[in-house]
C-alpha cells in the first residue's frame, strides 16, 4: 500500500503577521506557535545580526498564502 502525503508548501501568513508573515508562515509549515519563531530571529538578530538578511531575503522570495 503506497500512501503518498501531499507535500507542505511555505507560504507566509495571512493571519499570522506583523511585518510581513514571514515568522507566521514558518510557524504554520513546522506546526509551531508564531511566538517562538518571532523569539527565535530575535534572539538571532542580537547573536549575530543575520537573522535581518535571511528575513528580507524570505519575504522577497516566499510566496504570500493564497487562503
Amino acid at each position: 500500500m503506497n500512501t503518498e502525503r501531499p507535500y507542505k508548501k511555505l507560504y507566509r501568513s495571512r493571519r499570522d503577521r506583523m511585518i510581513a508573515g514571514v515568522c507566521g508562515g514558518l510557524a504554520d509549515y513546522f506546526g509551531v506557535d508564531p511566538t517562538w519563531v518571532r523569539l527565535i530571529f530575535i534572539l538571532f538578530f542580537f547573536l549575530g545580526g543575520s537573522a535581518l538578511l535571511v528575513y528580507i531575503i524570505m519575504w522577497l522570495i516566499v510566496p504570500v498564502s493564497p487562503d
